[in-house]
């Protein structure tokens, strides 16, 4: 019998199985933020247990309030720092180098096809996209991960969703993994690992598909997953040519990850790429979706572009193109968060902050603040957001907001109209 993805890395990462079903794995990444970190870590240090299995296999970053608000905040960055220095772990990002772990750590190359890796942050699942086994745990997971560098999981199931045709222009992968959720349901890959295949997932970027995998997470899946082809090799290239004589060799190698044509699917579900439009979201749950059609005209308080779904360069780009020559309605604020550094300091190269700042944007450093109610974006009771995030949860972005989730795109366009409204960039079809 065939085997998915999932399964394969499952068999190469193997150390025991305590019970059929469960599997105990080695970990080739645990990446860690001062959110949920230091909890973990103080209680191993009241263990008795503050040692790492490995400083070169732990990666950490302070991301989600950056830089400190207020003391709480300080003192988690403070736990953080001082643990990273006392285990000599080198890959920490601390303020000024640092960034949204999940568009970070891809940067920096610390993902690769077929690792296994851990975090305790829900959207850790966006690593998938590189055809990783990635998922977010609790705590004790984190402090065993930690500790021994392993972590239990039990046997993957995996759904697999095959997205045919080509997608029409001005419809991104935002919209793609809105219809997904809108179509399954926020428990519809409960304990699944979700494996994107199809045409419209063979053309994407790599940051489309950490787009797609970022919010799998909100239909229930334990990761989402996608195939590792020359796309992905391109992106990590600058990491991994000394391993490879070429990069036809390097993905020969990475396609020892690929599902079986046999493999075992709980479920597939068939999508009309051709047939998607502009997506955004409606109440306080991931799946309650509507084209934005039908939602054109809502008025909105406030637009935010970044995050660890829609931050990397090739957001800010489709954004400012729609945003270049034009200001921003007088009613709504905008905010911009780079998500890392260098993405930062590339659209400052290409002249995108400029573009944003003209048109009316705040331009924020990189922190994933907003996105969880915490910092450089909060809502006041009653106002509305147009974001690029990942959650529209009731109170996510400030108690009593509403939050409306899209693609950079369509973020764009309601900011000058101070409305939700369709990019010029998508036209409707026939």
């Amino acid at each position: 019998m065939g085997r998915t993805i999932a399964e394969k890395i499952f068999d190469s990462h193997r150390i025991d199985n305590p019970i059929p079903e469960i599997h105990v794995l080695r970990l080739d990444a645990v990446f860690c933020h001062e959110i949920t970190t230091p909890i973990a870590i103080n209680d191993l240090v009241a263990r008795g247990k503050d040692r790492v299995f490995d400083p070169d296999k732990i990666k950490a970053v302070i991301d989600h309030v950056s830089p400190a608000k207020d003391s709480n905040t300080a003192e988690q960055g403070k736990t953080l720092r001082s643990w990273a220095r006392r285990h000599g772990i080198r890959d920490f990002f601390d303020i000024g180098r640092n960034g949204v772990c999940h568009a970070l750590f891809p940067e920096k190359g610390f993902v690769r096809p077929g690792f296994t890796i851990i975090m305790g942050d829900s959207h850790t699942c966006t690593h998938g996209a590189f055809g990783a086994f990635a998922a977010g745990v609790g705590t004790t997971d984190l402090e065993v991960g930690i500790l021994k560098g392993v972590c239990a999981f039990r046997t993957p199931e995996t759904i697999r969703v095959n997205i045919s045709g080509t997608l029409p222009e001005g419809v991104y992968a935002k919209d793609v993994i809105l219809a997904i959720i809108g179509k399954i349901g926020v428990n519809g890959a409960t304990n699944r690992v979700i494996e994107f295949t199809g045409p419209v997932i063979d053309a994407m970027t790599m940051e489309s598909r950490m787009t797609l995998c970022n919010m799998s997470i909100e239909a229930g899946a334990t990761s989402g997953i996608c195939l590792p082809d020359m796309t992905t090799v391109d992106y990590l290239w600058s990491f991994i040519g000394r391993d490879y004589s070429s990069r036809e060799k390097a993905l020969e190698d990475f396609k020892k990850f690929h599902s079986d044509p046999d493999a075992v699917y709980s479920g597939v579900i068939e999508f009309d790429g051709s047939a998607m439009e502009p997506m955004v979201t409606f109440g306080y749950k991931p799946d309650q979706v509507k084209s934005v059609r039908e939602m054109e005209g809502t008025d909105i308080d406030q637009v935010y572009i970044g995050s660890c779904t829609n931050g990397r360069l090739e957001d800010l780009e489709i954004a400012a193109q729609v945003l270049e020559g034009r200001k921003i309605n007088g009613n709504v604020r905008g905010i911009l968060s780079p998500a890392t550094q260098d993405i930062y300091l590339r659209a400052l190269e290409k002249g995108i902050i400029k573009i944003f700042m003209d048109s009316g944007f705040c331009v924020s450093n990189p922190t994933c603040g907003a996105c969880l109610g915490m910092s450089n974006g909060v809502l006041a009771e009653g106002e509305v957001c147009a974001s690029t995030t990942n959650r529209n949860f009731n109170g996510r972005m400030g108690k009593g907001g509403m939050v409306h989730l899209m693609s950079p795109a369509t973020a764009a366009a309601s900011a000058i109209s101070g409305k939700i409204t369709n990019s010029p960039i998508f036209r409707v079809r026939g």
